[in-house]
């Protein structure tokens, strides 16, 4: 009895269609890994670079049950102007104040106390985040 052969001698016949579909494939899925990365970083790079105001919180302090004061050390690019969001929450976690303050001082470096009006006596503070104008 003789063998059936049921593959083409390995080389005679050049590349079958799926190693050619799979050459095509890597091709395209290189290209758009490149264009994805490529993305991924301008986003990433204008994130930050474009950031031209940022704040910490340095304190807070519970001076009544219906006021919180918050000390603000805000860096920023000179005459930049901006707007931070203050929150305050009460013990069991309800938000009993939020503030959008402006920061419109010219200088780079600006330092401050706001004043928040809570309508519960509040436990925390906190510092949401900036926006440049």
């Amino acid at each position: 009895m003789s063998a059936v052969r049921e593959q083409l001698p390995e080389g005679r016949y050049g590349r079958s269609a799926d190693e050619r579909a799979d050459r095509k494939l890597r091709i395209a899925g290189a290209v758009l890994g490149v264009l994805f990365v490529g993305v991924l970083g301008w986003f990433g790079w204008y994130y930050v670079v474009d950031s031209r105001i940022s704040a910490e919180m340095i304190k807070f302090d519970v001076v009544s049950a219906t006021e919180v004061q918050v000390h603000l050390e805000v860096r920023k690019d000179e005459g930049a102007k901006g707007v931070c969001t203050l929150r305050s929450r009460s013990e069991d976690g309800a938000e009993v104040a939020r503030k959008d303050v402006r920061i419109d001082d010219a200088a780079t470096r600006v330092d401050r106390v706001f004043s928040l009006r809570t309508t519960a006596r509040a436990t925390s503070a906190e510092l949401m985040g900036c926006t440049a104008r």
